[in-house]
């Protein structure tokens, strides 16, 4: 059975959980394939709230199994709380239906140190991460120091590779950096114990995903965070430490080139971003504080592992082309179509004016010093009154609300299929 693929076409936050909830109904396996718990997917179901950083969205179907693939970095404490909050309630989260690669590499809290010590060392150059330790941990992952998975599965050899890793780690701190010294000890004594909970869950993973697509079942892969953050095709330097793209999805989960049935790019209806960085259609006034909310519900503009409000502006079809190139996205699902409404007018950005020239593509070879020089160029179509939180139909749609579907179909080339117009599991309308 051909792989499936949710990518983020934006910064992140573009409402993915949900959308691989909804994916996940008909789904054998739903795996992550990057990054750590810098992520945040929020699915709602009914009165409850699921906020997830490492587990991937879609464990709550029952029938799924979860898997952690080589791709990731792993902060065991972290995802003993999912693990708690999941089983309080109700979702049972054991070794059988949570995989964890043995080629995975652990974040440590001398990395969450490190990462935070860092961007404090930046000043006013810092690049906005979640001081989570994600950087730090593939920093060692690249440099072939880091600590897998597979290193629990001998204990005592993994005790001294977390006693030096520690020791060593203490050293940056206090030397590099000026920080205090941390208790080497009471945190490697804690990261010890927290990681070998976990043992019996780490499995071969590339090898049993690779059999299981032998035998046909079907494989949904996750992608953590969006496409602008990707380390190579994102807006350098801000941006994370992994590829986010789809193509990640092949070297994260160790499966090989296989065919793909389908990659849904999970893109909002505006644009948003968390942290530092370019942004060209920004905005500051009384519609950015429409769009964002005031942060009484999960579906507000806050992010859902920072807590930081998110900045907002209109949508970026330049940039929502070019996630669609890199991906091979071959279809598009818009989130928070809901929130535009009661906007007399909707602009979105269709070119750039660089350095005096009108361009309608951009090239992220150059960065983020590239696009910080692009000042958008908009269009604009008549907004709409109509709550759309009801409508579970496509026919049901104001004229307004397909205009605006179309506008973004006829830039990217590829259709939009479902568009969510609430946080409800169900408030999802489906074109087929």
């Amino acid at each position: 059975m051909p792989i499936r693929i949710v990518a983020g076409m934006q910064w992140g936050d573009e409402g993915k959980g949900r959308a691989v909830d909804l994916l996940s109904e008909d789904a054998d396996f739903v795996a992550r394939f990057n990054g750590g718990d810098n992520a945040g997917h929020t699915v709602t179901v009914e009165k409850k709230i699921f906020k997830l950083h490492i587990i991937p969205s879609g464990i709550i179907h029952p029938h799924t199994t979860g898997v952690l693939g080589n791709g990731l970095v792993l902060y065991p404490g972290t995802l003993m709380q999912e693990i708690q909050m999941l089983s309080n309630a109700g979702i049972q989260i054991t070794p059988e239906r949570l995989w964890i690669s043995d080629a995975i590499h652990f974040i440590t809290p001398a990395h969450r140190l490190l990462d935070q010590a860092q961007e404090s060392a930046r000043g006013k150059t810092s690049i906005g991460t979640t001081g989570r330790g994600i950087g730090p941990a593939y920093v060692d992952k690249a440099a072939r120091r880091g600590i897998r998975a597979g290193d629990l599965l001998q204990p005592d050899s993994f005790k001294q590779k977390v006693k030096h890793h520690f020791e060593e780690a203490n050293k940056m701190l206090t030397v590099l950096y000026g920080q205090p010294s941390m208790d080497v000890n009471a945190l490697s004594d804690e990261f010890l114990f927290q990681a070998s909970v976990f043992a019996p869950y780490v499995k071969p993973v590339g090898k049993l995903i690779r059999q299981a697509i032998r035998d046909g079942k079907t494989i949904l892969a996750e992608a953590a965070q969006g496409t602008l953050l990707d380390l190579d095709q994102g807006s350098y330097p801000f941006v994370t430490s992994s590829c986010t793209t789809s193509a990640g999805v092949f070297s994260g989960l160790g499966i090989g080139i296989q065919p793909i049935e389908r990659v849904v790019g999970i893109t909002k209806a505006f644009q948003t971003r968390v942290g530092a960085g370019p942004f060209p259609t920004e905005l500051f006034d009384e519609t950015a504080d429409f769009l964002r909310g005031s942060g009484s519900n999960p579906w507000d503009e806050f992010g859902t592992t920072t807590g930081r409000p998110r900045r907002v502006g209109w949508l970026d079809l330049v940039l929502l082309k070019y996630a669609v190139e890199v991906n091979g996205a071959t279809e598009l699902f818009l989130t928070k179509m809901d929130i535009l409404s009661g906007l007399d007018e909707i602009k979105y950005c269709t070119a750039y004016q660089k350095d005096g020239k009108t361009i309608n593509e951009l090239d992220f070879s150059g960065g983020a010093a590239d696009m910080e020089r692009c000042l958008p160029v908009y269009q604009a179509t008549p907004g709409w009154k109509e709550d759309l939180c009801p409508m579970r139909q496509w026919n049901e749609l104001p004229p307004a609300v397909v205009k605006y579907i179309q506008i973004i179909e006829d830039f990217c080339g590829i259709p939009v299929t479902r568009i969510s117009v609430g946080s409800e599991r169900s408030a999802v309308i489906n074109r087929n």
